[in-house]
């Protein structure tokens, strides 16, 4: 039997739950104290907890749905078989959670009965083995790291401390007294949770990324920084390997480690990188992956499903914007790439992703260069098929930069920004009905309406909390703050769901209003477990009103049959005007290629004639450079001709000079045939 912890303000897990389940009246004979309070619970929460206890106790719903004629039995199947595969650990914790908001006083009436829990304990967990839950164990720490390196002695887990105080207001964010040296102002950086300590490596500050691994104990919220060493190369190269500060990477815990994939660098490498800081030997190390690995890349989303990475989207070095999907298998380490059907999220960065059921991821969000998204895109991991279902609630605006954890089935969305102002609401989708609402709002700038904020889940007392670190919005943060979240409305507002709680409520009417708790009965191998059912004093009067709730649930599903029915029809309409649509649009594209086509001919004996044209200029322009030199050549002729023709008249005129004077000498005239 593991050890239990005796504090003035609480018990650890599990030995809280079967506390709280010997309190309400399960796992034993229930006192007539407990009947009181098991009196005054409400029918819906009787059947939440009916379905939690089965839950942690004997784990998912596997018996045979009862008989349509008790419709109690039936109520009480459905409630638990609504729970899923929700883990053991989960269960307990939501059914101490619900009885506390229920009965705030449960505890310190049963503080006097330590030792029947400690029975009770006996029978459920024997061996002794931790409660185990995503790989992380319950069982207890017995000593802890001090800020200076010494050793002191561990606090029970579900010790609320002194400076945080107790949080009994649900959904409001507050901030934790911090002790020690504070991580440095920064955003992009990666958080993880191991055995109530939040890991926060890398990120960006003022434009330097950052390389430091500092750990905040969740207990006693003092930060500490983790001095780490480098593993070698290998063993003929004893020089350590490089470890690259980064930011916009993503930081996953598996089996001892703290992996960190991808992320932008100084000088970034070919292809993503996976680092491994070793929990237990204080070393960084990059592990050696097989096959095609995906390119560098920041902002990338990074889901762990089963013992699977899920890579998707992201920015590589060069700003190109990305949506291919990659997987790591962690056993192997070999990567493998899906071309998934469907039409996938447009390329983005800084979007948010989870996983439902291990089997379907959830993509919300994110941005691209021009602007942020608010979409979401489910990507079914057995059939790789995409879809883009319809989100039904206080839808969130588009966002980008934002972080988010998931709690059960609840996908809890903090911080982010569209480039103009950050996102004030914390909001929360549930991931089967697809329904988002507002969990609570901050304003002005604060370090929760920050982009590149990180985000994990931790827990104070059993209870889940979130915790929030870092972030920009304007300047660069590094404060820490805390939410607790309430799961009691949704939970209830999920199992109510079916219809079989409303004949429930049709037999509850019909019988005698005081409830009792009937006689223990058989369930399994878990002993016997108390039936909260109603008091039947008249057998005949409660099957006549099981018919009638049985009519009533028929005519339900006829006039649901009806409506679906009516939308197909309307689907089917929509469909052939669609068809009609696509025929039209594919006429008038014919008819716009034959026009185009006509068009490109055209246009090709207009370049044959230009061409011609062209040929003819040519020969013209070479005519009249021709024309031109004769021109030329003439006016020389004429020039000489005019020059020949002055110098014949010129020597015609001296020979008439010449005879005058030689007549007036005496002189005779000569012939012309002498001269």
């Amino acid at each position: 039997m593991a050890t239990m912890a005796r504090t003035n303000t609480g018990l650890a897990y599990p030995d809280r739950f079967y506390a709280a389940a010997s309190y309400a009246g399960f796992g034993g004979s229930p006192n007539s104290a407990n009947k009181d309070v098991a009196s005054k619970f409400s029918n819906e929460v009787a059947l939440i907890l009916y379905a939690l206890y089965q839950q942690a106790t004997v784990g998912p719903c596997n018996v045979p749905k009862p008989s349509p004629w008790s419709p109690v039995e039936q109520g009480k199947w459905k409630s638990w078989q609504q729970l899923g595969n929700m883990v053991s650990a989960e269960a307990m914790r939501l059914f101490v959670k619900i009885l506390e908001e229920e009965d705030p006083g449960w505890y310190s009436r049963t503080s006097n009965s330590v030792e029947s829990v400690r029975d009770v304990q006996m029978n459920h967990n024997s061996n002794g083995e931790p409660i185990i839950e995503n790989g992380n164990s319950f069982a207890e720490t017995k000593t802890i790291s001090a800020e200076n390196g010494s050793l002191m002695e561990a606090q029970d887990k579900d010790i609320v401390l002194e400076g945080l105080g107790p949080v009994v207001v649900y959904d409001q964010w507050v901030s934790p007294p911090i002790k020690g040296q504070r991580p440095k102002a920064r955003y992009e950086h990666g958080a993880a949770v191991v055995q109530d300590k939040m890991y926060i490596y890398g990120g960006n500050h003022n434009g330097r990324y950052l390389s430091d691994l500092n750990v905040l104990d969740l207990r006693s919220w003092t930060w500490s920084k983790v001095e780490a060493s480098f593993e070698s190369k290998s063993e003929e190269s004893p020089s350590p390997v490089n470890i690259a500060p980064c930011a916009g990477h993503s930081m996953i815990p598996w089996e001892n480690k703290l992996l960190s994939i991808a992320g932008h660098t100084k000088d970034p490498s070919e292809t993503i990188q996976i680092k491994a800081f070793d929990l237990q030997t204080g070393t960084w190390s990059i592990l050696k992956t097989y096959g095609k690995a995906p390119v560098s890349r920041g902002g990338q989303s990074v889901t762990l499903v089963g013992s699977t990475l899920v890579i998707f989207g992201g920015q590589d070095a060069k700003r190109t914007l990305l949506n291919d999907l990659h997987i790591l298998d962690l056993e192997t380490m070999t990567w493998d790439d899906f071309d998934a059907v469907g039409v996938p999220p447009s390329p983005r960065s800084d979007h948010a992703a989870a996983v439902h059921a291990e089997r379907y991821l959830l993509i919300f969000g994110g941005g691209s260069h021009a602007t942020c998204f608010n979409d979401l895109h489910v990507l079914d991991l057995q059939a790789m098929e995409w879809s883009r279902p319809t989100q039904q609630g206080e839808i969130p605006s588009p966002r980008a930069g934002h972080t988010g954890v998931t709690v059960g089935e609840n996908w809890f969305i903090v911080g982010g920004g569209d480039n103009k102002s950050g996102a004030s609401e914390t909001v929360v989708l549930n991931m089967s009905t697809l329904v988002w609402s507002v969990v609570t709002s901050v304003e002005g700038r604060v370090p929760l309406a920050s982009e590149g904020l990180s985000l994990v889940v931790g827990s104070i007392s059993g209870e889940d909390i979130l915790v929030s670190f870092g972030g920009y919005n304007g300047r660069y943060n590094n404060e820490v703050n805390v939410l607790k979240p309430s799961h009691k409305s949704t939970l209830q507002s999920k199992i109510m769901e079916a219809p079989v709680p409303d004949s429930v409520s049709a037999v509850q009417n019909a019988t005698n209003p005081t409830r009792d708790l009937e006689s223990d009965f058989e369930v399994g191998q878990e002993g016997k477990i108390r039936e909260i059912v109603m008091d039947n004093t008249d057998s005949e009067h409660m099957k006549s009103k099981g018919e009638e709730t049985s009519e009533l649930i028929i005519a339900t599903l006829k006039a649901e049959k009806e409506e679906l029915e009516s939308s197909l029809n309307k689907e089917k309409l929509q469909s052939l005007q669609l068809k009609e649509e696509l025929t039209q649009a594919e006429t008038r594209n014919t008819d716009l290629y034959k026009e185009l086509q006509s068009i490109r001919g055209q246009l090709a004996a207009e370049q044959s004639r230009c061409f011609k044209l062209e040929v003819d200029v040519a020969e013209l322009r070479q005519k009249l450079q021709t024309m031109e030199t004769l021109q030329k050549e003439l006016e020389l002729l004429q020039r000489q001709k005019a020059a020949s023709e002055q110098a014949s008249l010129n020597a015609k005129q001296r020979q008439g000079s010449g005879g005058v004077w030689g007549w007036l000498a005496g002189s005779p005239p000569q012939n012309a045939d002498d001269a």
